[in-house]
């Protein structure tokens, strides 16, 4: 667990930043903002996934000014904490200098899961994997514990 005085720099990882990380970023974004800034990344940069954006505006979070980027892309930020959301991502994460704790959860891959699925079915797909997504980010303040600094 980490103590400190600010708020959580917060990074989810992912393979194509378009789908799983950029879920838990508006879930985090929604639901942390006052214990950390969440930040989502890839390995690569795929864009907006437009379904993950369908099923997120149905629960009432907006995610189209999020960024779809990669991790060379990202500000000079020493992160507190870091989440690879995909197994791709866990084995193949970049050395992030001054990553305080790193874990790893990884959900399906929705756009992979839907291939050859009706409108409906994929859409169900989409709507577990952001509701599992939701279930784990309200449980990250376990790993942080935000303290008053005292001098």
């Amino acid at each position: 667990m980490i103590s400190i005085g600010r708020k959580m720099n917060v990074l989810f990882l992912c393979t194509g930043n378009s789908c799983r990380s950029q879920i838990a970023e508006g879930w985090a974004r929604t639901l942390l903002s006052d214990s950390c800034v969440a930040y989502s990344a890839g390995l690569e940069a795929h864009g907006l996934n437009t379904t993950a954006i369908r099923v997120m505006a149905e629960s009432g979070v907006d995610i189209t000014t999020q960024l779809s980027q990669t991790v060379a892309e990202l500000p000079n930020i020493a992160w507190d904490l870091v989440v690879t959301v995909c197994d791709a991502a866990r084995e193949s994460c970049p050395y992030l200098p001054g990553v305080a704790i790193t874990i790893h959860h990884s959900f399906i891959d929705p756009p992979a899961a839907s291939i050859g699925l009706s409108e409906i079915d994929t859409l169900n797909v989409y709507r577990n994997v952001r509701d599992e997504i939701k279930e784990f980010v309200v449980a990250l303040p376990k790993y942080f514990s935000p303290i008053t600094e005292t001098a």
